[in-house]
């Protein structure tokens, strides 16, 4: 028996299924519609705008929404708002996906770990999760970032390491309903290393979880960083953030409420994408399900 044929089908058993259950769930459907519009406009938008996120204009101080060619207006220093937005998307999207990747990859490895060995390897990795469980995570973010120099990279790492507890738990305990299966007693009867059976043969049949989980964490970590920098400690200008964008904006509410409202509504407009899509993929994935 070839090892390749070792790892049981459930990962492919909702693959064809899962895309019917997600092109029927409309929330889903909008949340890739937006994060995919919301993405394209960040990447390309800037490129095609009439001015640089960096060029001042002061005869142009604080003019309002479709003022000539300031679509969303500008600052108190001149500078286009929908430059600096598009700008400041790329920033605090690529912290969240970044920031994703990396406590997804940590939190995966430590449930696999855990939920796969268990004794008291399983238990002593479980209690240093609900340990980091115990404080608060921003407070956890905001102190970290006090005590290090904020950037995009210590901001992406700092959320990283604050953020892989849940992906943990969720992996954990699927691994624990994984590892007397079939094809994990037929791999150790062949002999296999504990590292294969983990992460060549368990962790392709837990993906579906941690997919949602990893999706989730996105929008947990956009909010992270816009926490962040709108208290002063994450990314610093002249490099623009949603989150630093609406620090600079909070002593003009009442002038002008528009420097709020713009980077505001971009912010929930990219976490509530990313929440339906998680939505749906939780939907699409849950082998539970009946047929699609």
């Amino acid at each position: 028996m070839s090892t390749a044929s070792l790892s049981e089908p459930r990962s492919r058993w909702w693959q064809g299924r899962a895309v019917r259950r997600f092109a029927r769930h409309r929330l889903a459907l909008i949340g890739v519609v937006m994060i995919t519009a919301l993405t394209l406009a960040c990447v390309a938008g800037p490129w095609l705008l009439p001015y640089d996120s960096l060029y001042i204009d002061l005869r142009a101080r604080f003019a309002p929404p479709m003022t000539g060619q300031h679509y969303l207006g500008t600052d108190p220093l001149g500078r286009d708002i929908a430059a600096r937005l598009l700008m400041a998307g790329r920033t605090s999207l690529l912290v969240g996906v970044c920031a994703m990747v990396l406590s997804t990859l940590l939190g995966a490895f430590v449930g696999v770990v855990a939920g796969y060995r268990g004794g008291w390897v399983g238990a002593s990795l479980m209690r240093m999760v609900d340990a980091f469980l115990a404080f608060p995570s921003i407070f956890l973010v905001l102190a970290l970032a006090a005590l290090l120099k904020p950037s995009p990279t210590m901001i992406t790492v700092i959320i990283a390491v604050t953020s892989w507890m849940e992906v943990a738990r969720i992996v954990e305990a699927e691994v624990r309903s994984l590892r007397e299966r079939e094809f994990v007693q037929a791999g150790r009867m062949l002999g296999l290393s504990r590292s294969h059976i983990m992460f060549r043969e368990i962790l392709p049949n837990a993906m579906g979880p941690i997919i949602v989980a990893a999706t989730l964490t996105v929008a947990r970590a956009i909010l992270l960083e816009a926490y962040v920098s709108f208290l002063g400690y994450g990314i610093q200008p002249p490099l623009p953030s949603w989150g630093n964008m609406l620090n600079g904006a909070q002593q003009y509410l009442a002038s002008a409420p528009w420097l709020a409202i713009v980077p505001g509504i971009t912010i929930t407009m990219a976490v509530t994408s990313f929440n339906f899509i998680g939505d749906g993929l939780r939907d699409a994935l849950d082998v539970r399900s009946g047929p699609g």
